[in-house]
């Protein structure tokens, strides 16, 4: 596989063409040397449930995966904590306002941006939201609806971490509904 810097062939710092593979999540320059590592954007992911243990579910409107069934979420802002960030997509994607964010469990993944391969670490959130009635399609989301437990087929979710995520999350809440 290549190398996760390969795309980048020149020193951020100095701009020498002699930016070399340093390790398996670094490049280092050998006129300056600058060594850059490559570490993983922070997204989140929002699962939101209503009163009738429905989760919330969107199309996507835009590639990778244009058409297939995803989670409110996106990167996280510089200044954001991942709280802020779920909160700021779920706003921006559906209109709703988050009252309660709780951090679940995080993933890796690899998300193609414009062509290219962003690695990110996708935060998955349980969010409360002030109002499940009101809400519609906005920003990355062509289709938005609330769609009962027992009919999400993982397999139905276009990118690989949300559908694992959903997977964890359907397991987990089988099994608090059992205890």
């Amino acid at each position: 596989m290549e190398h996760p810097l390969s795309q980048f062939k020149y020193c951020p710092k100095c701009g020498s063409a002699h930016f070399e593979v340093h390790n398996e999540k670094s490049k280092q320059c050998a006129d300056c040397g600058f060594v850059y590592y490559f570490n993983p954007s922070s997204a989140t992911v929002a699962l939101i449930l209503n009163e009738r243990d429905e989760l919330l579910v969107c199309r996507r409107a835009k590639e990778p995966a244009k058409g297939t069934l995803d989670l409110p979420g996106g990167f996280i802002d510089m200044t954001e904590t991942g709280e802020e960030g779920v909160a700021r997509e779920v706003r921006e994607e559906t209109g709703m306002k988050v009252a309660k964010a709780e951090y679940l469990f995080s993933l890796p993944n690899i998300y193609i941006y414009s062509g290219f391969p962003v690695h990110t670490l996708d935060m998955f959130f349980r969010c409360t939201v002030e109002d499940t009635l009101h809400f519609k399609a906005m920003d990355d989301a062509a289709d938005l609806f609330f769609l009962p437990l027992k009919d999400i087929r993982t397999e139905e979710f276009g990118l690989g971490s949300i559908r694992k995520g959903v997977g964890i999350f359907l397991e987990d809440m089988q099994k608090n509904k059992s205890e």
